[in-house]
């Protein structure tokens, strides 16, 4: 149902934002994890309400009116504003939080994450914890669309400055390593690549093509696993880096780890939030992070390949 004439609710402010920035009341819906006739309801309240139209739904995809352009620089401050209140009443120890939408790198999946939520369950008494898990570049573009709160990615070493919307919080940096089948001449051998769709596999390919480096390859994948089993066969090398390997244990006795067979290259992995929404609380998880990460994946690797610090390690 329709929200009454004359109210404007945050619930309808922030599906007026959604909308507009996904361009369609399906993509919006599933961005909010809602139903299209319910994003529908609440943008015909809150036109209602206000006595104008907000978005022209004629079009695909739609478009924001002059009056819902003038109205969406209100709704952001308006949503700004409910996040900061919401975080400054939260306690110190972050027990007065209720919903907390993190995005976490794929890398993370099986073992940091879950014991990451376990710590943070008895931190935030109370709290629903709403979990996404994906490739970096992805849960940044939800980070900076509002969808999540707290997002753990790799960093783009391309990246560009963005203003003071990001506060981010450097969590460890690991080198990328050469993965080849026991033995194994990595001259004789193609390379199987991690895909080019993926941040990851985009600064691989950067840095071989600024080296001037054209290795031989047939196999393009996005699965740490299959990649592994592959050379485990003896079908070619790979370059990953030690969290890849820890996600793909499975098949860590079956290959052969070494340094680079050219200069090294390296990657961040930070925790990022919208700069003062929640006050402390990213800096309170960043903390929480670091331990499990040396615990869980730094000193394991290390004690079987201490060649890979001081590069691998905590930030």
């Amino acid at each position: 149902m329709a929200e009454a004439e004359g109210r404007v609710t945050l619930w309808g402010i922030e599906i007026f934002v959604a909308a507009a920035e996904e361009g369609s009341i399906s993509a919006a819906a599933r961005r909010l994890g809602v139903s299209p006739s319910a994003v529908s309801q609440q943008l015909s309240g809150l036109e209602a309400a206000l006595g104008a139209g907000l978005l022209d739904r004629s079009g695909r995809p739609m478009q924001v009116t002059p009056a819902g352009a003038m109205f969406r620089r209100h709704a952001q401050t308006i949503l700004n504003a409910a996040s900061e209140a919401r975080a400054e009443l939260a306690m110190a120890d972050l027990s007065g939080m209720t919903t907390l939408r993190i995005g976490v790198i794929e890398d993370f999946d099986s073992d940091v994450t879950p014991r990451l939520l376990s710590l943070l369950a008895r931190d935030l008494k109370g709290c629903r914890f709403l979990l996404e898990t994906g490739a970096s570049h992805r849960l940044m573009d939800q980070l900076e669309a509002r969808a999540l709160d707290i997002v753990i990615a790799a960093d783009s070493a391309s990246e560009q400055p963005d203003g003071d919307w990001r506060e981010v919080h450097p969590l460890m940096s690991e080198p990328f390593v050469a993965v080849c089948p026991p033995g194994g001449r990595i001259e004789d051998l193609p390379l199987i690549q991690y895909t080019a769709r993926h941040l990851m596999g985009r600064q691989i390919a950067a840095h071989l093509a600024r080296l001037g480096l054209k290795p031989a390859h047939r196999f393009e994948l996005d699965s740490y696993a299959a990649i592994l089993a592959m050379v485990a066969g003896g079908e070619g090398w790979t370059i990953l880096t030690p969290l890849a390997l820890h996600q793909a244990r499975a098949f860590r006795t079956q290959v052969e780890v070494r340094p680079l067979p050219f200069p090294a290259l390296e990657r961040t992995l930070s925790l990022s939030a919208r700069a003062g929404i929640l006050q402390d609380v990213p800096a309170q998880i960043a903390a929480r992070l670091k331990p499990l990460v040396t615990e869980v994946v730094i000193a394991p690797a290390l004690a079987a390949c201490p060649w890979m610090a001081p590069a691998l390690r905590v930030l």
